[in-house]
């Protein structure tokens, strides 16, 4: 493990690869009795379609997450339970192109992360429980379905033709019908290998001990991922007309989205981020003027909000909340975007904003779980997240308005409203 020293921050992260292929980062925090760990696969939702072994497959949509739940099962054991008794909290989540799996503890930390090792990489996916799993996850989408949350999913539908982050990260009622047993196993044994996987440790732990334990619990094999293929073609342009939905609403909640080019991956693709965050704050953030004259006019409140968000392949700006007015929001946002482009943002207010924003990052780091997961998803994406000081540095007032010039266009614009039954 080589420790590295980040002034700026003035954080020290310890980095390694075993013999498995396994990457390990430990951030150590001395003093502190909480310790959190994240064993994270580069494998989401989005990921549909792979080679392994010779063979090219295509899965049904919703599999990541199922194989997600069914990983808490190991035979005659409850895994939950394993983690309560050691007075630990455990977690995992499945989005568009990462499954993580999680803990915390103040106590017994060695003996939690063995357990999370050990059942992240034990398949057992019998039959029955595999059926079983398929009425639970129907549950799940149909509550899903009764939510305003869905506005968002709506939105990639409209925005997205071919790019499978237009399907939710559930999946569809069929297509999880069509997840067996064997499905579950070739996409463990294609990304659930160590050399497709990340680990990371925040906490008064020791990294040698972190990397020793992950070694003797996996293995020093390491075998070949499966292969991601990518299909998908997409253009920049958007469907024009808003996609409605009903629901129980007391309002109507809309999602505006706009959508950018694939930021790729390393520094370029967070370069590329921060420009999206600025532009969000300078076009539509709490202290913009755009804000304040929709809020006083009554087509916003304070649900409002957006940023930049992004997925293996794609990247899109968006904002939204509760509005009985999505479409004149929308041109609002269309109108004050064009301004911006052509006036461009004051050096006083574009300096506030980057170290407004760079001062919300530094803050984050706070958090544990919020550090293990930024570590980990930048390091997918291929970069070390702890280095983000020097890209706000270099962003530019420039690269701000040449990003709305070309973004916050009609033709890239997809709106999603759910308006009220």
């Amino acid at each position: 493990m080589n420790g590295h020293f980040y002034r700026a921050l003035d954080e020290t992260l310890y980095t390694g690869r075993l013999k498995n292929g396994l990457t390990v980062k430990v951030v150590p925090r001395p003093g502190f009795t909480r310790k959190t760990a994240y064993l994270v696969t580069d494998y989401g939702s989005i990921h549909q379609d792979f080679l392994l072994e010779g063979r090219q497959y295509h899965t049904p949509a919703g599999i990541a997450h199922f194989l997600e739940h069914k990983m808490f099962e190991l035979p005659g054991r409850d895994v939950s339970a394993e983690f309560a008794a050691l007075g630990a909290n455990v977690n995992a989540f499945t989005s568009y192109d990462m499954t993580a799996y999680y803990f915390s503890c103040t106590d017994r930390f060695e003996e939690n992360l063995r357990l999370l090792l050990e059942f992240v990489s034990t398949p057992y996916f019998p039959e029955e429980s595999v059926r079983r799993e398929v009425g639970i996850i129907e549950q799940e989408i149909a509550m899903y379905e009764d939510s305003p949350d869905r506005v968002y999913e709506s939105l990639m539908s409209a925005m997205y033709r071919e790019h499978p982050i237009r399907v939710p990260i559930l999946g569809t009622r069929e297509s999880i019908r069509e997840i067996t047993t064997e499905l579950l196993k070739v996409c463990h044994r294609a990304f659930y290998t160590p050399a497709n996987m990340i680990l990371c440790v925040v906490g008064d732990a020791d990294p040698e001990e972190v990397a020793r334990i992950a070694g003797q619990v996996l293995g020093d094999e390491e075998k070949p991922a499966g292969v991601k293929l990518r299909p998908w073609r997409e253009d920049m342009t958007c469907q024009g007309d808003p996609e409605h939905g009903r629901m129980e609403l007391s309002m109507p909640c809309f999602q505006l989205g706009f959508k950018c080019e694939d930021p790729g991956t390393g520094e370029a693709s967070v370069r590329q981020e921060v420009i999206g965050d600025l532009a969000a704050e300078a076009l539509f953030g709490e202290s913009s003027r755009l804000y304040l004259e929709l809020y006083e006019q009554g087509l916003i409140d304070s649900s409002f909000g957006g940023g930049f968000d992004s997925a293996d392949g794609c990247a899109l700006l968006t904002c939204g909340g509760d509005s009985d007015h999505a479409e004149a929001v929308r041109d609002a946002v269309l109108a004050r975007a064009a301004v911006l482009a052509a006036e461009g943002i004051p050096p006083e207010d574009f300096l506030r904003m980057k170290r407004s924003a760079l001062g919300r990052r530094i803050r984050d780091l706070d958090s544990f779980d919020s550090t293990c997961f930024r570590l980990c998803a930048y390091h997918l994406s291929g970069f070390d997240y702890f280095r983000f000081p020097s890209v706000y540095a270099a962003v530019t007032e420039a690269e701000i308005r040449e990003f709305l010039g070309r973004v916050a266009r009609k033709e890239r614009c997809a709106l999603s409203v759910i308006d009220p039954m």
